[in-house]
């Protein structure tokens, strides 16, 4: 990462709404879905493990915290995080994540998390 990359993230962290900083970004932070997060369960103990599925389903009403555990999952595992809309997004912005995150895998061994919004809505139209 360049020194200006990493300096202008650290401003936007600083500067970010509260409720982005107030967003939980540990497993220990995250509350609620006990029954599969809590300890000795399944998917904490993957989480944890650094042994996820190479993709899950989240599924659930809109503030039910499925971006956040998604980001929780990605800082758990010292993955970086991108996040599509696939209402808004199409083949380029896909092509564009998947070319940045195959660059940073290959440069700096660093995995991604993509988390892809709103997909049962869009299957939903077809």
């Amino acid at each position: 990462m360049e020194l200006f990359t990493h300096a202008h993230e650290q401003r936007m962290k600083s500067e970010a709404p509260l409720a982005a900083r107030m967003r939980p970004r540990t497993l220990d932070e995250y509350i609620g879905q006990e029954h599969i997060l809590g300890p000795g369960k399944l998917l904490r103990r993957a989480i944890e493990a650094d042994r996820m599925f190479p993709s899950k389903l989240l599924w659930g009403p809109p503030g039910t915290g499925k971006t956040t555990l998604a980001m929780v999952v990605a800082n758990t595992t010292k993955s970086h995080f991108e996040t599509l809309s696939a209402v808004l997004a199409g083949k380029a912005e896909l092509r564009e994540v998947i070319d940045k995150a195959l660059e940073r895998r290959r440069l700096y061994n660093l995995r991604t998390v993509l988390f892809v919004k709103d997909v049962l809505e869009t299957l939903n139209w077809a």
